[in-house]
């Protein structure tokens, strides 16, 4: 899975797909993690959450954080990625 997130609410959902492909629920990932259920929400609803947290959640979900320039195109051809 290859997917560009340019919005907290689409990295949220991202990783809340990501969560339910493993069959994992909030308070499971959120044991892993080592935070509380209301952080897991709170990252896949796009509230605010460290970035530490953020990455954590991401390593145990078998994710990384790649950082690269950003695509060029309009709008709409970046809309039809999500």
């Amino acid at each position: 899975m290859e997917s560009i997130a340019r919005t907290p609410l689409q990295l949220g959902n991202y990783i809340r797909q990501r969560r339910r492909e493993l069959g994992l629920t909030q308070e499971k990932l959120a044991a892993t993690v080592g935070v509380r259920q209301r952080t897991v929400s709170d990252i896949e609803t796009s509230a605010a959450a460290r970035f530490d947290t953020v990455l954590r959640t991401l390593a145990a979900l078998d994710l990384e954080l790649v950082i690269r320039p950003r695509t060029k195109g309009s709008s709409q051809d970046i809309e039809r990625l999500f």
